[in-house]
């Protein structure tokens, strides 16, 4: 039996932040939380770079033994602020809209956590996030402080309390209700297929105040270096090209052959190895180009032919079929649609 691969998933000290000032505001030092985990009595003090996802986890579980704290998780999520989430918090900032956040929190929470994945879709009136835990066995504290988390960010990005959302959690109820409603607004339901909250997807379309659109682009390109350093370091050849093809879409250098040198592989190389992966060169093209294309429709300060430049097109026709295929409308019609909410 071949040895188990290393568990690669990491938390950043930034993230783990709000629990050791959970934990803290309950008496219970970095010392006394490391000892309980297993880990050196300095592992946490100073504050690491980064640490296992897992022991987080498991920080998380004797946090709240020691701090005989039922709502533990509540209470860590209420302690996030725009750090706690490193660089896809700034990009949160230079969001036009709450449904843009959203897009981006999916795309880029991987910088803060391997903790699980984000989701949103839409059914007409109604929107629905759902996060997918990466940890089925840990605590219900887990999944809580995501939410509790999402909320308080959520209120500040807004500048105003968010109104109430239908919240379901997987794990059954383990600590009165109360709590839930000061910190989520709403007593959630238990028991539930999935970490989901349903809201009014009217919602979506709020701006963010203050949002400074004009830094998106440069801080999206400093976040897919991340994604791209990340993906180097774990091996991950489908965002390694996805991170390529983005670096130069603008200079159209996005067929097989460049993007292969600017991974030092040959064509045939990198055709093997995304293979290997369950994807083909192209579908990593349409999929990063579409992605890209409906944030930049988004700010209305892009004409069609700049979006058609940035996405490595020569005509803005190209762009235009290119979209329809992909989204079933054209890029104008989409952009009015998105305006819409």
């Amino acid at each position: 039996m071949p040895a188990a691969l290393p568990d690669k998933r990491r938390v950043t000290g930034s993230y783990l932040q709000p629990l050791l000032e959970a934990a803290a505001a309950r008496g219970v030092t970095p010392q006394a939380l490391a000892l309980a985990a297993g880990l050196p009595a300095g592992a946490l003090d100073p504050l690491p770079d980064s640490l296992a996802a897992g022991t987080y986890v498991q920080l998380l579980e004797v946090g709240a033994t020691l701090a005989d704290d039922a709502h533990f998780g509540l209470h860590v999520g209420e302690r996030v602020k725009l750090g706690t989430y490193s660089v896809y918090g700034l990009i949160l900032l230079s969001c036009r809209d709450f449904a843009q956040a959203l897009q981006q929190t999916a795309r880029y929470e991987i910088l803060a956590h391997d903790l699980g994945r984000s989701a949103l879709s839409v059914d007409g009136e109604r929107a629905c996030y759902t996060w997918t835990s990466n940890f089925g066995s840990a605590s219900r504290h887990l999944a809580e402080s995501v939410f509790a988390g999402i909320r308080t960010f959520g209120n500040w990005l807004a500048g105003q309390t968010l109104p109430e959302a239908a919240i379901s959690f997987m794990h059954g109820p383990g600590a009165p209700l109360d709590e839930y409603v000061r910190v989520l607004g709403v007593a959630p339901q238990f028991d539930a297929p999935s970490h989901s909250a349903r809201f009014d997807a009217a919602i979506l379309a709020w701006p963010v105040p203050n949002a400074d659109v004009g830094l998106y682009p440069i801080l999206q390109q400093h976040a897919e270096q991340l994604l791209a350093r990340r993906a180097l370091e774990q091996d991950d050849i489908v965002a390694q090209v996805r991170a390529a093809v983005i670096r130069n879409l603008a200079q159209d250098r996005v067929r097989l052959a460049s993007i292969a040198e600017a991974l030092e592989l040959s064509p045939r190389t990198l055709q093997r190895k995304l293979a290997e992966a369950g994807a083909s060169f192209q579908q990593v093209l349409d999929q990063a180009r579409f992605a890209l294309a409906q944030d930049y429709l988004r700010q209305p300060g892009l004409s069609l032919v700049d979006i058609a430049f940035l996405l490595g097109y020569q005509e803005q026709s190209a762009f235009s079929h290119a979209f329809k295929e992909w989204a079933g409308m054209n890029p104008g019609a989409w952009r009015e649609q998105a305006a819409r909410g």
